[in-house]
């Protein structure tokens, strides 16, 4: 119940307008509905080209078709959850340097968990739509500076 009132308060307050052409691509991987389309709907508003996943297994199945800059993970998910979805993400050659954010109740257990798998950032929940928006764009703009220099993003282990 208090996602649905920090969407609509966020979407009044935060977001006026839409971006035309898209700031990069995400990919949202969460297996509530609710949840999904939040955060979608949140990124599109703010310019960014969104496609999501019911969960890790999901993910895993669609990223190097999708070919994302971020991908967002809730962690508690069916068939398999963030933290082993960030780790197979890093064991791959082709997506072990896209950046990827926790977006969660982010408990202490569920951040040493995460840093341990490899994930970039971590967003509680209920989280701000201004402060999802805020963490993605920092996230693809920390992979494009590593790029440009020649140097791959993300945390990547391996």
């Amino acid at each position: 119940m208090e996602v649905a009132k920090t969407r609509t308060r966020g979407l009044r307050r935060t977001y006026s307008r839409v971006v035309s052409g898209a700031s990069g691509r995400v990919l949202v991987v969460d297996d509530n509905k609710v949840i999904r389309q939040l955060i979608k709907v949140n990124l599109e508003l703010e310019g960014f080209e969104v496609v999501t996943a019911n969960d890790g297994a999901e993910c895993l199945d669609i990223v190097h078709r999708v070919c994302p800059d971020v991908i967002t993970l809730d962690v508690v998910m069916p068939r398999l959850d963030g933290f082993g979805t960030a780790a197979q993400l890093r064991a791959d050659p082709r997506t072990r340097h896209v950046p990827v954010a926790i977006v969660s109740a982010c408990t202490h257990h569920e951040v040493e968990a995460g840093i341990e798998a490899g994930v970039d950032a971590f967003l509680a929940k209920p989280f701000e739509p201004a402060e999802l928006v805020r963490v993605v764009r920092r996230l693809i703009e920390r992979k494009d500076r590593r790029e440009r220099k020649g140097a791959p993003a993300g945390r990547g282990r391996g």
